[in-house]
């Protein structure tokens, strides 16, 4: 893991490019820290998916050409100047979309509603009932940086595997989803209270054995250990969808 996609949790680069410590890496946390009473300092950002482009129809998202290939007909298709921003974001996306996924990982980049309950029903099961969580804020904070503390015992959403999904910068809506293949995932949901008042309720996962992960993964670093040793655990942005299956 670790090819350095930086809006993906399990991915993100060691720091930023002035070599400063990038705050949105402060999600990772020891499975022994997660109890009620435990304060931590935690990135969460107020950007939710309302404020983000729409979902395409799998028509429309079809319609539209998705390859690193045809760059260029795709820059002058949305109007962006080959320099721009936007034109280098798409690029990273399609870049991202385009790798090979880590061992024991599946990965697919959705650009479209239909086309992310495909891969959730190829990973779950055709006939599996699925449900998405999400990060939520009572209200929107003012300060995505801060010392949270844990209000309520961490309550487990019965599942081993989980699909995690993350958004990518595009001219319209891109998800990064992935999924680990055999590896045991834990899920939860925990009542966060923030040191100004901001009151959060945040979906949490803990990847239960980390041996195969990039030893260079960010979070080895920021937890100070190797993998293999310890589980890894991390909330989840508010822009983030987590899919599990409903038991049956």
């Amino acid at each position: 893991m670790g090819e350095g996609v930086s809006t993906n949790y399990l991915q993100q680069p060691s720091g930023t490019m002035d070599g400063h410590m990038d705050p949105s890496q402060n999600i990772f946390f020891k499975i022994d820290d997660f109890k009620v009473g435990k304060t931590m300092v935690i990135y969460l950002p107020s950007k939710d998916l309302s404020a983000f482009p729409h979902l395409l129809s799998r028509e429309e998202a079809n319609s539209i050409p998705f390859s690193s290939t045809q760059l260029t007909q795709l820059i002058e298709f949305f109007s962006f100047s080959k320099d721009s921003r936007q034109a280098k974001a798409m690029e990273y996306t399609l870049r991202q979309c385009e790798l090979e996924p880590p061992k024991g990982e599946i990965r697919f980049c959705a650009t479209s509603l239909e086309s992310m309950l495909d891969f959730a029903c190829s990973v779950f099961g055709l006939d599996a009932h699925l449900k998405v969580l999400t990060t939520t804020f009572l209200k929107k904070p003012t300060v995505f940086l801060q010392n949270y503390t844990i209000l309520g015992v961490p309550k487990q959403i019965p599942t081993r595997r989980i699909i995690a999904c993350h958004t990518l910068p595009y001219p319209y809506a891109v998800f990064y989803c992935h999924s680990q293949k055999s590896t045991e995932t834990r899920l939860f949901q925990v009542s966060l209270g923030a040191e100004n008042g901001d009151r959060v309720q945040a979906s949490a996962a803990c990847h239960m054995d980390t041996s195969q992960w990039d030893p260079d993964h960010v979070s080895f670093r920021l937890l100070k250990i190797k993998p293999g040793s310890s589980p890894v655990c991390h909330f989840f942005p508010p822009d983030n969808l987590v899919w599990v299956p409903l038991p049956a």
